[in-house]
């Protein structure tokens, strides 16, 4: 007999029947362990071949269950207490399962069942305490509307206590937003799920419900909408004054400033009237308005041809933004009628999207009313109704005056030949500009003639017959200030015809017989002058006063009165030591100047103790530079000589040598800044051949930068001997000058020219795009001498545009001839400052090469023994203690370094980073030929 257990849930408390076989089950009740319980036993232990069954009711599948559990509780006796008769005691029974459709009722076939499990005890019993054992079965895969359980013994003694079967189940619901139904748990599932309201998902939300009832593994997350946020496991919405702009998990946000009270569930908050959102803000920032006008616009114009700076101050009222940039618009006007400037107009570093607050204005005409209209602008100032500007008119009084683009002949005779010239631009009515022409025979490379003329045309006599003659002309302001020279013509003179040479012959004759003193005398004023000669009136031919060598006069105090301006000493004031000269102190001071004021300058002194020939060699300096008018020269503003201290004053440059100025702020400058000034100095050092002046110590060093950033050649004409020695050296009196900036032929034959000055340049611009670095590195003058005469050349400094690095390579032609001149150099410069993207292509750099800095060995060729002598052998020593703090110790440790290593120890300069890193890979290169360290 089997009772169901009371813990038998209800629906299951009359699944068990009686079926007649051979033995009853019959059906008891019994205390067991305390507790009263109907079973159902069995125990006929005595007889063989048993074959009693249990059947249970007809069990109902629910559908989707694919698997049951069968939970049996019972009791068996152990054989072991019956006597021997018993010799068919079994200890086990079995499970059976048969499915249907449907209730068969009492009707029984064995053939149906098929045998789930033998069910064995884990204890059986011995005595009056009942052993009870509790096993549990899984029963599947079913399919049909219900099943059948059964329960064969075959000669044990046992009572079935309960029978419990049953189902596990993944109970719903709602994880990260996602509804899950109730889901039968018979093995891991996947189970799909659907967000809750005012929710969504990108995918549909899914979770795995595991054969013991357990959800597990979600897979995809739902989302509130837009002006919902999550609260608990639902979206509710945005409060009033709050907001959610995007489907996300993020909470509700209050409104940012400067906007409406939102109502519930906004997604955005509206600015306040005069307020807006810019299409790139976030919805999160604050509204903002318009900002207001620039303030305190200025023009100032600036030393170079037709340019001039504008600057201005922030508007008052930003608007609360930071995205504040600036546009400048340019218009010339002539009465109330204005148009635009046009793309003649060039501005420095441009027109639109500008950060900072000052501009340059390039290619502007004299005497021309220019408008400028500076606006600043912001994210936001499209919403505004009224622009937001500043404007300023604007003229120049004068610019350097047009240049010549092409002389014509008009005609021509055995003994004259009548030009006249266009220039690039028409002079106002008002200005009359004069012009410098200049003429020499083809083939005589050493006289010519300078005329001054007041007219665009002009009638040349006294010419060679049948000779060619090669002009230029440029044109020269009201102040006589020179313009830029035009190109070189050619114009022969007509050949004498035979009748003619025939009827003159006695003629000539007797005019060089009877002439003689007179043609000497013309002879030697060609050779003194040389280039020029003196008419008395403006409407004469004029000549122009063109370098002379201060040496020529036997008195040099003639060329001082000749060229230089005597100042009053009670005008100059010294303020401080800026540096140490070749003859005294140099002195930072100022100046009174009538009509300027006090004005800034530099002060040459000469020491105490001096001979005269010390001050001669002094002063004659400034009877060179008393010469020179260019914006890119160095100016003079004058000497004192007529006291006991004798001084040379200069324009003061702020900024100092630009080899310096360089070095310090290595990596900082762009490219296209490094091309304007490297311009710059090319126009000077043009003005200079122009005036046939050769330079001669061309260097970085010798190049002066004031404020403005503007660069300008100093250093003028301090005799130079080169002299036999084994380094190759030029020697003032001063000291050595390195030959590392002098062409091949000024030191092999004494040939210094402007070709050789075309040399120089070269260099100083590979000093200015390496940032100063020494040209040709550690390597000694006799290996640089050794190196060029075999075709080396000096690589391309790391980042260096390949247009510039082409320019230093013409410059560097062994034949002087095939080396640009520098009006050819300041047109290739100018053409890459109007085309910035010439400047992208990168010349290829091997860092291999340009580091021959002396950081690769010691003095002595052996590898650096510490940190501290290799730092101190490039000069960054500064870095000792960061590199100490680092536990950078050993030399092993500094090759093991990389590029993000260097800025974590705490170097920061691009330049610095870029000196270590290079010569670390130096270190490598030696180390590698080496393979080990010194010791």
């Amino acid at each position: 007999i089997l009772v169901l257990s009371d813990r038998i849930s209800p629906c299951l408390s009359n699944i068990l029947k009686e079926t007649h076989l051979n033995v009853l089950f019959s059906k008891f009740q019994t205390v067991v362990n305390g507790s009263l319980f109907y079973t159902y036993s069995v125990c006929s232990v005595d007889a063989t071949e048993q074959d009693n069954w249990l059947r249970t009711t007809f069990i109902q599948r629910r559908p989707g269950t694919a698997r049951v559990s069968v939970e049996l509780s019972f009791v068996v006796r152990d054989c072991n207490t019956f006597d021997g008769a018993s010799v068919a005691c079994k200890e086990t029974f079995n499970l059976f399962i048969s499915e249907a459709d449907a209730d068969v009722g009492t009707n029984f076939r064995k053939g149906q069942f098929r045998k789930v499990a033998t069910i064995a005890p884990d204890e059986v019993t011995h005595g009056r305490v009942l052993k009870v054992n509790t096993e549990t079965r899984t029963v599947g895969p079913l399919s049909r509307k219900g099943f059948y359980l059964a329960f064969q013994d075959m000669g044990a003694c046992v009572a079935i206590l309960s029978v419990r079967v049953y189902y596990k189940t993944c109970p719903s619901t709602v994880q990260s937003l996602a509804a899950f139904p109730e889901t039968v748990a018979d093995a891991l599932r996947e189970v799909e799920g659907a967000c809750v309201e005012n929710a969504i998902s990108q995918a549909t939300p899914r979770i795995y419900c595991t054969a013991e009832g357990e959800w597990v593994v979600p897979v995809g997350q739902c989302q509130c909408l837009a002006g919902y946020e999550t609260t608990g496991e639902s979206c509710q919405a945005c409060k009033p004054g709050y907001f959610k702009p995007s489907v996300s998990s993020e909470l509700c946000q209050v409104c940012p400033d400067n906007t409406k009270p939102s109502s519930a569930g906004a997604t955005k908050c509206e600015c306040e009237e005069g307020f807006f959102h810019a299409p790139s803000d976030p919805p999160t920032s604050p509204c903002s308005a318009p900002p207001s006008a620039p303030r305190d616009l200025t023009s100032t114009t600036l030393s170079a041809e037709g340019r001039l700076q504008l600057s201005w101050s922030p508007p008052l009222v930003t608007g609360g933004r930071r995205d504040l940039t600036y546009s400048v618009l340019c218009e010339h006007c002539d009465g109330p009628s204005c148009i635009a400037c046009g793309e003649k107009i060039r501005f420095e570093p441009g027109s639109a999207d500008l950060q900072e607050t000052t501009v340059i204005v390039n290619d502007l005409d004299s005497h021309l009313n220019y408008t400028f209209t500076v606006e600043a602008h912001s994210g936001v100032s499209q919403f505004g109704t009224e622009p937001s500007t500043a404007t300023i008119t604007t003229s120049l009084d004068y610019t350097d005056p047009p240049k010549v683009t092409l002389i014509h002949l008009d005609d021509r005779s055995p003994t004259s030949l009548s030009l006249s010239w266009t220039l690039s631009r028409r002079p106002p009515a008002r200005i009359n500009h004069r012009y410098e022409l200049m003429y020499r025979r083809k083939r005589d490379v050493t006289t010519y003639t300078v005329l001054i003329l007041e007219k665009s045309s002009v009638q040349i006599n006294d010419l060679t017959p049948d000779t060619t003659y090669i002009f230029r002309v440029q044109a020269l302001s009201p102040e006589g200030n020179p313009g830029s020279y035009s190109v070189e013509h050619e114009f022969h003179t007509s050949p004498i015809a035979e009748s003619q040479i025939q009827n003159n012959s006695t003629m000539v004759m007797g005019a060089v017989i009877g002439h003689y003193s007179v043609i000497k005398l013309c002879i030697q004023l060609v050779f003194s002058l040389t280039s020029w000669s003196l008419f008395s009136s403006l409407d004469q031919l004029k000549p122009l006063k063109t370098y002379i060598d201060p040496h020529m006069y036997e008195d040099p105090n003639i060329a001082i009165q000749k060229f230089v301006t005597e100042i009053d000493p009670s005008a100059i004031s010294k303020h401080k030591v800026i540096g140490v000269g070749e003859f005294g102190e140099v002195f930072r001071g100022v100046m009174k100047i009538p009509g300027r004021g006090e004005v800034a300058v530099a002060i040459k002194t000469l020491k105490l103790g001096y001979s005269e020939k010390q001050r001669q060699d002094f002063l004659s300096e400034a009877s060179i530079m008393g010469q020179f008018s260019h914006p890119n020269i160095i100016r003079l503003e004058g000497v004192v000589t007529k006291f006991k201290h004798a001084m040379i004053v200069t324009e003061y440059m702020e900024n100092g040598a630009l080899d310096t100025y360089l070095k310090d702020r290595d990596g900082e400058i762009p490219s296209y800044q490094l091309l304007g000034m490297l311009h710059g100095i090319a126009a000077g050092m043009k003005y200079l051949s122009d005036m046939n002046y050769v330079h001669r110590d061309l260097a970085a060093r010798n190049v002066l930068v004031n404020s403005n950033f503007e660069c300008k050649v100093s250093d003028f004409g301090l005799s130079r001997v080169l002299e036999d020695d084994a380094e190759g050296t030029y020697t003032t009196r001063g000291g050595k000058i390195p030959i590392r900036w002098t062409a091949p032929e000024a030191i092999a034959y004494r040939k210094f020219t402007s070709a050789s000055d075309v040399w120089s340049f070269g260099i100083v611009m590979w000093e200015v795009m390496a940032f100063g670095e020494r040209p040709y590195w550690d390597m000694s003058n006799h290996e640089v001498m050794k190196a060029i005469n075999e075709a080396f050349r000096l690589p391309a400094p790391m980042d260096c545009p390949s247009a510039i690095y082409q320019l230093m390579l013409q410059c560097w032609q062994n034949d002087r001839s095939k080396r640009p001149r520098f009006s050819d150099i300041v047109n290739i410069l100018d053409k890459l400052l109007k085309s910035p993207e010439s400047l992208k292509a990168i010349a290829d750099f091997d860092p291999r090469v340009s580091i021959r800095l002396p950081s690769t060995s010691g003095c002595d060729g052996t590898m650096f023994r510490s940190v501290p002598e290799w730092l101190e052998s490039i000069k960054m020593s500064q870095y000792n203690e960061s590199f100490a703090r680092a536990g950078i110790t050993t030399m092993e440790q500094v090759l093991a370094l990389r590029h993000e290593d260097i800025r974590n120890i705490g170097v920061r300069l691009p330049g610095h980073m870029k000196r270590i890193a290079y010569s670390i890979l130096g270190l490598k290169d030696e180390t590698s030929s080496l393979s080990v360290f010194a010791v």
